[in-house]
């Protein structure tokens, strides 16, 4: 089950209908009610969980670490990048670019998730991943060529990012029981940002800074030498994270399954609305687009912001080391206490709008905070290193720590739509707006205080939307009550 590609047969309902044996999939009405146990299926009254879903969530995980270790790869080192390669700011802003631009054909994607399984769909992100890090890792002495292989290779990487992104609703769905659901959903989509933050430590570790007196002192005073150490830096850089993610793709091609046996719960189960009606269902219930832009809009500013978050602190003095941390700090403090609260709202269930509004009230407060430090000209706040590692780290930790919660609110809202759709809905409007923001920052990067002020106000905005925000939880109803 594991070594092959997802057969007709899997992509199917896992338990049938008392009355038909080979239950093929259907295209249901927007009026289908499936909450109400009452639509002409028996629903399993027993349900499995296997070790072995582990297995699955952490080869899941670790594709998604290494797809946002390399796609910010280069904003932690743009400084190095700048004296090695030439970049300029707008060349670095691109690099990052290319992680959105990858989301252009994301409606390719998830047909591919919802008809051919988690399978299919994930041994394609983790080769697009194969093939970039391996153009990015060529060796050439030419800078033109060798550039386009780096954005080629960037651009390839973000082609991976609607699966890693979008998928990990669908896995907690598929192998996990409802009392783990959210946990689960936490740890498969935070890594993504995990990994993001590992580039802000392992980068500026591993690759010196154009201005590093021990290095100058070493090398000597020649600049073209201080360059070339630079070079190999990154090159080996890159050489580590190819070989990473060849170990990785090899195994995600030896083992893992689109599903389980047995289904975990009732949802996991029962079906699901087509592609069609899935997308129309979607675009039409204005609750959904209510969360959606809620998400979307903090989401992909933020991840913007972080991308490009050493050339933000530059002004007040911040070394490239140290964006590094606040940004790595920033991004871990968010996945551990997103985990943290994904195993609250799994333990206390029917809670994740006050959650959100809870979280969104801090990112609020600390991006508020954090920008009027950096106008410490205007507003005489004190801008000290303490401060600014606090108010930078409390926006990473309330906005990163909210993704999981907001998931998992979507599966419930629009509820019998596949989490797969619901889901590459919501990142592609996360990354739209992240470049949408970037694209911007190719015109206007000599002063950045503007992003601060979208990082603010994006926050205040998703919180007024979840204030008005209406919930339900339909699948959670089908588990709880169906099932008993």
């Amino acid at each position: 089950m594991g070594a092959g590609p997802s057969s007709p047969d899997e992509r199917e309902p896992l338990l049938a209908p008392s009355s038909s044996p080979s239950p093929r999939r259907t295209e249901t009405n927007g009026n289908n009610n499936v909450g109400n146990g009452n639509n002409g299926t028996e629903l399993p009254a027993y349900s499995r969980v296997y070790g072995r879903r582990w297995l699955v969530l952490a080869l899941f995980s670790l594709l998604g670490f290494m797809q946002g270790m390399v796609w910010n790869s280069w904003g932690p080192v743009q400084n190095s990048a700048m004296r090695a390669f030439g970049f300029t700011k707008s060349d670095i802003a691109v690099l990052v670019l290319w992680g959105p631009v990858g989301y252009v054909p994301w409606l390719l994607f998830m047909w591919l998730m919802d008809n051919k399984g988690l399978r299919v769909s994930l041994l394609l992100a983790a080769f697009f991943m194969l093939l970039g890090s391996a153009l990015r890792s060529i060796p050439l002495g030419e800078e033109p060529l060798r550039r386009w292989l780096i954005h080629g290779g960037q651009l390839l990487n973000g082609l991976a990012g609607p699966t890693v992104m979008s998928a990990g609703p669908l896995l907690s769905t598929t192998w996990f029981a409802p009392d783990q659901r959210a946990t689960a959903t936490a740890v498969a989509s935070l890594v993504n940002y995990l990994g993001s933050a590992a580039s802000f430590m392992v980068g500026p570790l591993l690759v010196p800074a154009p201005n590093d007196s021990q290095l100058v002192t070493t090398l000597g005073p020649a600049a073209a030498a201080h360059d070339d150490f630079i070079r190999f830096r990154i090159q080996l850089l890159m050489y580590s994270e190819f070989a990473v993610i060849a170990v990785l793709f090899g195994a995600v091609l030896l083992y893992f399954p689109s599903r389980p046996p047995m289904p975990p719960s009732v949802a996991a189960a029962s079906q699901r609305l087509g592609y069609r009606s899935s997308i129309i269902r979607l675009l039409s219930n204005v609750r959904f687009l209510m969360i959606a832009l809620a998400y979307a809009v903090p989401l992909g500013v933020v991840a913007g912001w972080s991308g490009v978050l050493d050339m933000i602190l530059t002004p007040a003095k911040v070394s490239q080391v140290d964006a590094g941390w606040i940004g790595f700090w920033s991004i871990v403090g968010g996945c551990v206490f997103g985990v943290a609260m994904a195993r609250f709202a799994d333990s206390i269930r029917g809670m994740l709008k006050l959650i959100l509004v809870l979280m969104l009230a801090g990112a609020s407060l600390s991006a508020t905070w954090f920008t009027l430090t950096c106008l410490t000209r205007l507003t005489h706040l004190p801008s000290t290193a303490a401060t600014l590692y606090t108010s930078c780290i409390l926006v990473g930790i309330f906005l990163n720590s909210s993704v999981p919660i907001f998931f998992e609110l979507f599966i419930e809202t629009v509820y019998p739509v596949p989490e797969g759709i619901t889901c590459g809905v919501v990142t592609f409007l996360g990354n739209l707006v992240m470049g949408m923001l970037l694209f911007f920052l190719t015109f206007y990067c000599t002063d950045l205080s503007w992003m601060n002020w979208c990082l603010t106000g994006s926050c205040l905005f998703s919180l007024l939307l979840i204030l008005f925000f209406r919930e339900s939880y339909d699948r959670l109803y089908l588990d709880v009550f169906v099932s008993v």
